[in-house]
């Protein structure tokens, strides 16, 4: 089902209900075609607020807001640097503020008239995009040039590395690897979270009836938001881990 046709079974949120006011004049056109950007530039703006109040003064004995925050952050350290080692502390604030912006984008979809943007495709590719970019940056800074070309050939030593067939079919191998990292990891995001949210949309046509079924299945909605996430920011993690020059090497 095309997102064009699957946009018909949605719930109304506040950008299709502005839309439905004048549904053939510029304005509505325009705001439809960019709902999934709004409703990120609006999460992005509900995070920044949260980073700006929680650092604006910092206290030596934190309120409960500024621990909660504190809780947060260093939990998404020990997750990070618990999977890369020390040296993975550099990459918290991009996972960190990954996993941040997903699972909030995730739980919004909840919210009666807000939409979930992971549930668009272009919304997680651009974020796998972002992903992949960064590993690949951070391979070629870590290693070199030649270190990367090494990487991506297997690291063949002994008689392999006399050999040209099999450092160059892991060489292709490893390439394609890379390039449907990308579309995996992005699918898999939007591909659950848009379920999730045809589900709810599906059950709450049930009227009276179904809101058992709706309460059950937006606690299900409310797991899987969390857990997609959590996915998403570990194997952004692995991948970075993959690439980074492991401890034995230096021994």
């Amino acid at each position: 089902m095309s997102e064009a046709n699957a946009s018909n079974l949605e719930l109304p949120n506040i950008i299709t209900s502005i839309a439905k006011l004048s549904p053939h004049s510029t304005f509505s056109k325009n705001i439809v075609i960019w709902e999934n950007v709004i409703f990120s530039l609006i999460v992005i703006s509900v995070l920044s607020l949260v980073a700006y109040f929680a650092s604006r003064k910092n206290k030596l004995i934190p309120d409960r807001f500024q621990n909660a925050v504190e809780v947060v952050v260093g939990g998404l350290d020990d997750f990070i640097c618990g999977i890369l080692g020390d040296k993975g502390r550099k990459f918290t604030p991009f996972i960190g503020t990954l996993f941040l912006y997903i699972i909030v984008m995730n739980l919004s979809g909840l919210i009666p008239f807000i939409k979930s943007s992971t549930s668009s495709w272009s919304t997680t590719l651009a974020l796998a995009i972002c992903v992949f970019v960064y590993v690949q940056y951070s391979a070629f800074k870590e290693l070199g040039f030649f270190g990367y070309l090494d990487h991506m050939m297997g690291k063949p030593r002994g008689i392999l590395a006399f050999s040209v067939f099999i450092p160059l079919m892991m060489f292709v191998l490893e390439i394609v690897s890379q390039l449907v990292r990308p579309i995996s990891l992005s699918l898999r995001l939007r591909s659950n979270i848009w379920g999730d949210d045809m589900l709810l949309a599906v059950l709450a046509n049930f009227g009276i009836m179904g809101v058992p079924l709706l309460v059950f299945s937006s606690f299900l909605a409310i797991l899987a938001s969390v857990v997609q996430a959590v996915v998403f920011c570990l194997l952004t993690t692995i991948y970075f881990a993959l690439c980074l020059p492991h401890e034995e090497e230096h021994a």
